[in-house]
């Protein structure tokens, strides 16, 4: 937690083909399920990117606790300091305690895997959205005089954007997944109510921009477009390989 200190021919027409994670026509669903090898090549790298993110905290947590804690004062979030508005970007990797480290490693690997596995490219986008977002939330609300930091409100970031990307993308596994995250972990939504030394502020903006980036980052390959293509390609196709009748027959 943040802590203040292809088309095929069918009978009377064409329509295209649906793929794995690519919107159908007209909107409808899919199971946004790639084939299997494609799904473990996504996981593991998602999962080398969260070990390896997870790896760069604990290292830098040694370095701050060996420093007495002073990294997570010098570049925590001062409420409404302008000087310290580049702080927001280096405060989700500084914690002020050990349980505070261990407390959040675990959530923010299972939701940052969730997060990675649709693509590394998205991925670091969504992490600068609701890095922004949370830090913005707790830049602007928090109290004057304390120092916030930690990893959590990207934990709810990613939380947020886990809960909607099927919706945006129209995929139900990801539904599902996101679904099945907000069952099991319902308590954490305990944390988004004001708590004294609890930087919930943090959260509720961490999970905000987790939702915006859902929308910002969704498929946004129009199935009517690709299939009005798919069929008039298959149209052109078909016509291409007509011969024209002979002059003067009926």
């Amino acid at each position: 937690m943040n802590t203040s200190l292809g088309p095929t021919a069918g009978t009377g027409g064409t329509r295209p083909l649906s793929r794995p994670g690519v919107p159908t026509p007209g909107g409808r669903w899919d199971l946004g399920a790639s084939d299997p090898a494609t799904v473990v090549a996504q996981a593991r790298t998602a999962l080398f990117v969260m070990v390896g993110v997870l790896a760069a905290l604990w290292v830098i947590q040694i370095a701050n606790w060996a420093d007495h804690y002073h990294l997570a004062v010098e570049y925590g979030i001062r409420p409404r300091d302008l000087a310290g508005l580049p702080d927001l970007l280096t405060a989700p990797f500084l914690h002020i305690s050990w349980a505070h480290i261990e407390g959040n490693s675990g959530p923010l690997f299972i939701f940052g895997f969730l997060a990675a596995y649709r693509g590394v490219a998205k991925f670091l986008g969504v992490t600068a959205v609701v890095i922004l977002a949370s830090g913005l939330g707790a830049w602007l609300t928090e109290s004057a005089g304390t120092v916030g930091a930690g990893a959590s409100g990207v934990v709810f970031g990613y939380f947020g954007y886990i809960m909607v990307r099927g919706l945006f993308d129209r995929h139900a596994i990801d539904v599902l997944i996101g679904a099945v995250m907000a069952l099991c972990f319902a308590y954490q939504f305990t944390v988004l109510l004001p708590h004294a030394g609890i930087g919930w502020q943090a959260h509720i903006g961490g999970l905000l921009g987790g939702v915006a980036a859902g929308w910002l980052f969704r498929d946004r390959r129009t199935a009517g477009t690709a299939g009005s293509k798919a069929s008039l390609g298959t149209s052109k196709a078909s016509l291409g390989g007509q011969q024209a009748p002979p002059s003067g027959s009926p």
